[in-house]
C-alpha cells in the first residue's frame, strides 16, 4: 500500500541546489555532488549540504505551496499527511543529516526532515543494518574479478595530515568486497589545461593476461605508446570505518582515480584544503574530484524494504564509459 510524497515548491533561485532523488512529508534524499561538503564550513549559505537543505526545506514554505504528487513504497503511516500539518507542529522543517560522505565523494545523502525521523533512521545506521554500495574508478587492473579485502585500519602516525588513517596490525578490523565492472585502458594526452578536462587518443589496450598487470601510471601525461590503464569496481563495505573504501583500495595496490589523501602524494590533499591546487597538480588527478560514488543505500524501516539509488556524475559516467 502507498501513499502520497508531497513536493515542496521553491523559488528559481533554489532550483539548483541539489539533485533530488526522493522526497515526501519526511524525508529528503539527495545525490550529493563531488565537492561539497556536508557540514557548514567558513563559506557562505551554499557551500555545504545541510545550509542547502535548510535553504530548500525553509525557502517559500507555507501551506499554499505544497504541490506535486509521487509515488513511494512507504506505509501511509510512515509520515505525517501533510507538509501543513507538519509545520503547524514545529513552525518550520529543520533538516538532521542522516548519513554522511566526504567532501569528494558524490551519491546518495538522507536527510530527515524532523527529529522523529532522524531518530529512527539513526538507529538503523547505528545498528550497521544499512547495505551500502560503491562505485569507484581505480588505476590499474584489477587482477581478480571478485574479492575481499580485509585488513585492520587505524590512525596512520606517519602522516602530516591529521584525518588520514592507514592499514595497521592493532586497527579496527575492515573488511571490503568488490566486483570489477569493467577494465579499461586509455591513453591520456597531455597536459589536461584545467580540472574537468581530460583528452585521451583513440588508442586502447584489449583487456589479455599481458595487460592485467600494466603498471599504474599516475600522470595524465601518458603517450598512445604508454597507455594508462584502469578498473571500475562496484564495492560494498562489510564494514564502517572511516576512509575504508580509499585506503583498502590503495592497499591493494590500485588507489581511486583522483584521490588526493590517498593516491600517493599528501600535498595535493594540503593543496586542496588550501586552495592552492596548480594546473600540474590537477593533470596528475585526472579527474577533477576522486572517482568514489555512493550510488545505493538498502534497508528494513517499520517492517518494508527501502532502497534509493542514484547514478554518478557525467564527468564519472564518461571516463568509466571510454576506452
Amino acid at each position: 500500500m502507498c501513499f502520497v510524497c508531497f513536493v515542496v515548491k521553491i523559488s528559481p533561485r533554489l532550483e539548483n541546489l541539489f539533485d533530488i532523488i526522493h522526497e515526501d512529508a519526511g524525508l529528503l534524499v539527495i545525490n550529493k555532488p563531488a565537492g561539497l561538503v556536508c557540514h557548514p564550513t567558513k563559506g557562505d549559505e551554499f557551500s555545504s549540504l545541510i545550509s542547502r537543505a535548510r535553504l530548500y526545506l525553509n525557502s517559500s514554505l507555507s501551506a499554499n505551496e505544497v504541490g506535486g504528487e509521487g509515488v513511494c513504497s512507504f506505509q501511509p503511516s510512515a509520515f505525517p499527511p501533510s507538509v501543513a500539518e507538519l509545520l503547524r507542529r514545529t513552525g518550520s522543517l529543520r533538516p538532521f543529516l542522516v548519513n554522511r560522505l566526504d567532501r569528494e565523494t558524490s551519491g546518495i545523502v538522507l536527510i530527515a526532515k524532523n527529529s522523529e525521523i532522524a531518530g529512527e533512521l539513526g538507529k538503523i545506521w547505528e545498528a550497521r543494518a544499512v547495505e551500502k554500495e560503491y562505485l569507484a574508478i581505480v588505476h590499474g587492473h584489477v587482477r581478480d574479478d571478485h574479492g575481499l579485502i580485509d585488513a585492520p585500519l587505524g590512525k596512520d602516525e606517519r602522516s602530516i595530515v591529521a584525518v588520514k588513517d592507514c592499514v595497521r596490525p592493532d586497527g579496527a578490523p575492515s573488511q571490503t568486497e568488490f566486483w570489477v565492472e569493467r577494465r579499461f585502458s586509455q591513453s591520456l594526452v597531455g597536459p589536461i589545461p584545467h580540472c574537468g578536462t581530460w583528452t585521451r587518443s583513440s588508442a586502447s589496450l584489449p583487456v589479455t593476461p599481458s595487460t592485467l598487470n600494466h603498471p599504474v601510471l599516475h600522470s595524465a601525461c601518458a603517450t598512445e605508446d604508454q597507455p594508462s590503464t584502469f578498473s571500475l569496481l562496484r564495492l560494498i563495505p562489510r564494514t564502517g570505518r572511516k576512509h575504508q573504501i580509499r585506503i583498502h583500495l590503495a592497499h591493494l595496490g590500485h588507489p581511486i582515480v583522483g584521490d588526493k589523501l590517498y593516491g600517493g602524494d599528501e600535498d595535493l590533499y594540503m593543496a586542496l584544503v588550501e586552495n592552492r591546487l596548480t594546473p600540474e597538480q590537477l593533470a596528475r588527478l585526472i579527474l577533477p574530484h576522486q572517482a568514489l560514488h555512493a550510488r545505493a543505500v538498502r534497508f528494513i524501516w517499520r517492517g518494508q524494504p527501502v532502497e534509493f539509488s542514484c547514478a554518478p556524475e557525467p564527468w564519472f559516467l564518461e571516463f568509466a564509459s571510454t576506452g
